[in-house]
Formats: structure tokens, C-alpha cells, sequence
């Protein structure tokens, strides 16, 4: 395995110029006709879209959000030919558990900006100190920081490795807990499978992982109704999977290229999967959606993202037959999750040790309900701490 560089602080700072030509795209933007009177029914609403975009022109302050990001402490690593971009908050307690955070798409680490305060630093939020964590939280490589044009590409058993590498090799945690949604679920997963003398445990708000197709007998009525209401999300919600996993460059070329493109094909996942009942800023603000958006705008990584929908479509990771998660796993079953699986479905795989279904909240959990992510990483992990 090749040495590691040493970690190099890090700032987000976009050149202006950047800006200067954002604006001006933004200003000449060619819209599309729609079916009146659709709304979000086959795609991001028109009329939204020139909301968001009039508001990206006129009163979206990038810097402000640059700000904030920057308030947390930023590092970027090159481990083998991946720069590797993270944040790495110290915990404030006296015994703080290390815990990786990873986000997923078309997501990024901008999720986590309300989550990292109340894990690291509890007391100051009202909580107890001893729950603290020091909290080690990537841009998934190729996504955002964690990019230059034409580095190597991973899928999810890589970033798996990558992440425990950055983890034990150059921040020195032996033991660790790890936690996700989306793609940053099957990291966790995969961790939990190929790395257990690292994990402590982990805690998804999606799973990623089902039984063997030969180990699905005598399923309960429950699980019949998540195949089918599966079957049916896939016959429905799956254009983007078949586009960015077939042949995601020929759509990067327009996503790269046109800001207005790229904020209405995230937009849409936004208003799909959060808990938002048809009204997408009751979860999601614009400052939060655009500075999302912005991440991959600046950093040009729309397609460099799309590379693990390709690799999960043409070299899937999944457990075979016989084989288990055994460490600790605790789900987070948040109503508004795109596939929302029962319980005795994920024990068939994983060792559950919690599983808490959730009020109110959906697939971006950390953005839509800060707190009972929090509060629920904190209880899972509770009874770990002492087995470190």
C-alpha cells in the first residue's frame, strides 16, 4: 500500500471569475415550453426553476455560505492518485468516539453543516458531553474537493478502503463509527462488511443492503409490500439511475455546461425525496438547495459524480449469498425515504441493534431533521463507546 501524503489545511475560495461567469450563464438562459398547468408532474416545475434562478441572480450570497463552510476545519489528502478532500472537527468531551460521516447524490458535504455543531460539541447544544464525537466527514471522491479533471474513479468498495485508510492510516483512529444516507449508506455498509476490526458500529438513514434473491423465502406481509412498492419506484422514479448509469458523459456535457440545467436536474431529486408534501422550501431553503448546487457548479463534478451509478449498474457491490453485516447496525426509518424496507427485511442481513422509525423527515436527512439524526446517532452509539 503507498504512503500517504501528510493532510494540507484547506479554504474554499472560488475565484471570481467564476462567479462572473455563472451570472452571465444564468442571465442567458434558454427555457423550455411546459404542459400546462403540470407543475412537478413530469420533471422540476418551470416556474420554480425561474424562481430559483431569478433568486441564484439577485440574492443568493455564495460567499456567505463559502463562510460558513469555511467555519469548519477543511483538509485535503492524497492517498494513492485521489486527492481527497474532508472536514475534521475535534470533538469537545471527554472521551469523543471518531465518527465518518458520508454524504451521498446529488448531495455533498454541505448536508452536514447543521449536524457537525451538536455531534462534536454537545454540551453547547444542550447535551451531554459524553456523547461526544470527533467527526471525520469526505466529499466523496469525485464529488465536490474531492476532484481533479481526470482522476481515477472508485465504486463503493474503493471509497470504502479509501475512507478507512484516511480513518486509521492518516488520522489514527483504530476504531471508529460510521454514518450515511444514500451513497454514503452503502459506505457505511461496505465498511461494516470488509473492515469490522475498525467499526464500532453504523448507522444509516437508507439501506443499502437485501438478502441473497435464494434467501428470500417465507417473507411476512410487509416485505411483499416493499417488494412490490419497489417494483413500482423503479418503474417511476429510475430515469436518472438509467441515464447517469448507461451513458452519464453524453448528459455531462449540458449538466457541465448550463447552471439553470444542473440546479432543475438536482432540484427535482430535492422536491422527490424530501419529506416536503409538494412544498420543497417547508424542507430545503434555497440558500441551502443553491449552495448544494453550487458545490458541483464550481467544482464542475456533475460527471465525475455520476461514476459510481455506472459502476453499480455494470459491476454492483452486494452481498452474496450467506453473508451478513455483523457489526452493530442501527437504522434511522425516516417516513419520506425514497425505499423505506421493514425491519425484518434488514435483520435478514444486518446485526440491527436499533431501529427507530421516525416523525418527519426524508431522503436528506441531516438537512431536514438536524436534531433527531442527531439524537439518534447519539443513542445508538451510546453502549459502543466503552467496547472501543
Amino acid at each position: 500500500m503507498a504512503p500517504h501524503a501528510a493532510p494540507e489545511p484547506f479554504r474554499i475560495d472560488v475565484a471570481d471569475a467564476v462567479l462572473d461567469d455563472l451570472h452571465q450563464r444564468l442571465a442567458l438562459t434558454r427555457w423550455p415550453d411546459d404542459v400546462p398547468g403540470s407543475e412537478w408532474q413530469y420533471g422540476t416545475s418551470l416556474a420554480y426553476a425561474k424562481e430559483l434562478v431569478a433568486y441564484w441572480r439577485s440574492g443568493y450570497d455564495w460567499r456567505a455560505q463559502e463562510r460558513l463552510l469555511n467555519s469548519f476545519p477543511q483538509y485535503r489528502v492524497g492517498l494513492d492518485d485521489v486527492l481527497l478532500h474532508y472536514i475534521h472537527q475535534t470533538g469537545v468531551g471527554p472521551d469523543p468516539m471518531p465518527l465518518l460521516v458520508s454524504h451521498g447524490w446529488p448531495g455533498s458535504i454541505y448536508e452536514f453543516v447543521n449536524i457537525i455543531g451538536p455531534l462534536t460539541d454537545p454540551e453547547r447544544y444542550g447535551g451531554d458531553p459524553q456523547d461526544a464525537f470527533t467527526v471525520v466527514a469526505p466529499s466523496l471522491p469525485g464529488y465536490g474537493f474531492s476532484h481533479v479533471p481526470h482522476q481515477h474513479r472508485l465504486n463503493v468498495q474503493e471509497m470504502a478502503d479509501l475512507f478507512a485508510r484516511l480513518m486509521t492510516e492518516v488520522l489514527g483512529f483504530p476504531r471508529f463509527g460510521a454514518q450515511g444516507g444514500d451513497w454514503g449508506s452503502f459506505i457505511a455498509a461496505r465498511l461494516g462488511f470488509a473492515h469490522t476490526q475498525h467499526l464500532a458500529g453504523i448507522h444509516v438513514n437508507m439501506v443499502p443492503v437485501a438478502p441473497h434473491p435464494s434467501e428470500r423465502a417465507n417473507l411476512s406481509a410487509d416485505e411483499e409490500a416493499f417488494l412490490k412498492a419497489s417494483d413500482a419506484w423503479r418503474a417511476e422514479e429510475t430515469g436518472y439511475q438509467w441515464i447517469q448509469g448507461t451513458r452519464p458523459q453524453t448528459l455531462a456535457y449540458a449538466l457541465n455546461d448550463s447552471p439553470a440545467g444542473l440546479a432543475a436536474w438536482i432540484t427535482e431529486k430535492f422536491y422527490a425525496w424530501t419529506d416536503c408534501h409538494g412544498d420543497i422550501e417547508s424542507r430545503v431553503s434555497k440558500d441551502a438547495l443553491l449552495t448544494n448546487i453550487m458545490i458541483y457548479w464550481v467544482t464542475q463534478t456533475i460527471n465525475s459524480s455520476f461514476w459510481l451509478y455506472y459502476q453499480m449498474r455494470h459491476e454492483p457491490w452486494r452481498l452474496g449469498r450467506g453473508e451478513r453485516i455483523e457489526v452493530p447496525t442501527a437504522v434511522a426509518s425516516f417516513p419520506g425515504e425514497i425505499m423505506r424496507p421493514p425491519e425484518e427485511w434488514v435483520r435478514r442481513v444486518c446485526n440491527v441493534q436499533r431501529w427507530s422509525p421516525m416523525t418527519a423527515g426524508g431522503h436528506f436527512a441531516a438537512l431536514e431533521e438536524p436534531q433527531a439524526l442527531v439524537e439518534d446517532i447519539r443513542a445508538f452509539y451510546r453502549p459502543l463507546r466503552a467496547r472501543r
